[in-house]
């Protein structure tokens, strides 16, 4: 068997990317205001500095104002939930992203719930979790909704596939495989209490790795012609997928670096534009939230 072709995401994040810069253009054109989207980083943790940096440098880039909120490492959760409350009600924010992890003093769930489901851009609040769930409009969380971005571009239809999902944190293993089993994938999912966790992966058609634990998942583990992401990211540009050994049987790869994460910020920029869209549309029901109708017809 030759070796999988790899799933370019760097190629295609920089499509999605240059259409949102499109967009945001055209928003301003319409209405004299640029999408802006809002980040919040608590403390000073270098990668996590780094990481909002180049959201910042890319939001620009595509015609996004970016404004960044620097809270001291101290902070309480009453402090950052009103920080994440008056970002809410602010109209020339269309988007709030939290930077996490955010420290173990605080409750994350309480400061994402204190993001507006509107302006939930980065897709962590249990509205957006809901709506990825039940298949509504919504913003979904960003690298789930671009792995499914990969998967579409290289025509792989997850209904009646086997997809094993190996981790369950609550922005990336948990809403992939909801989005997969929207889409008819039947779903299993796998984390650091499974046993013989190889026999269930050979298993899969689609093999989806988001558990922090860099080659946790074997070449002798992958069913020969299945399509293996690797959204894991460890110290050394190495994944949570043994590179070498499973392009020798998967059909489809992506690599590490340069696979998922650029997908992960091309959404989240494609995001901050679609609700700049809808919040900036006369007044109304907003554009993109689920009828009474679209609640009862939701896919069973």
């Amino acid at each position: 068997m030759s070796q999988a072709q790899l799933m370019d995401g760097a190629g295609l994040a920089r499509r999605i990317v240059e259409e949102t810069a499109q967009r945001a253009a055209d928003l301003k054109d319409r209405t004299g205001a640029s999408p802006c989207l809002a980040t919040v980083l608590v403390g000073e943790d270098p990668a996590s500095v780094t990481y909002v940096r180049m959201k910042q440098n890319r939001s620009r880039r595509a015609g996004i104002e970016s404004r960044h909120v620097a809270l001291p490492a101290g902070t309480t959760t009453a402090e950052l939930v009103d920080t994440l409350a008056t970002l809410s009600d602010d109209p020339t924010v269309h988007g709030i992203l939290l930077q996490h992890p955010v420290g173990p003093h605080i409750d994350e769930r309480a400061a994402f719930e204190a993001i507006a489901p509107e302006k939930d851009v980065d897709g962590v609040t249990l509205s957006s979790y809901s709506a990825m769930s039940f298949g509504l409009p919504g913003f979904v969380s960003c690298t789930p909704g671009g792995i499914m971005r990969l998967l579409d571009a290289y025509d792989v239809d997850p209904a009646g596939k086997r997809a094993v999902v190996v981790g369950r944190s609550a922005i990336l293993g948990k809403p992939v495989g909801m989005l997969l089993l929207g889409r008819d994938a039947t779903v299993t999912y796998c984390h650091s209490r499974t046993t013989e966790l190889s026999s269930v992966v050979r298993e899969a058609d689609i093999v989806v790795a988001a558990v922090g634990r860099p080659r946790l998942i074997r070449g002798e583990d992958i069913k020969p012609g299945a399509v293996v992401i690797d959204a894991g990211y460890n110290p050394g540009n190495v994944g949570d997928v043994d590179f070498d050994t499973a392009r020798d049987r998967a059909s489809l790869i992506t690599p590490v670096p340069g696979g998922v994460g650029p997908m992960t910020i091309a959404v989240l920029l494609e995001q901050t534009v679609t609700a700049a869209e809808r919040l900036r549309r006369p007044p109304g029901r907003l554009a993109g939230s689920p009828s009474a109708n679209q609640l009862a017809t939701a896919p069973r």
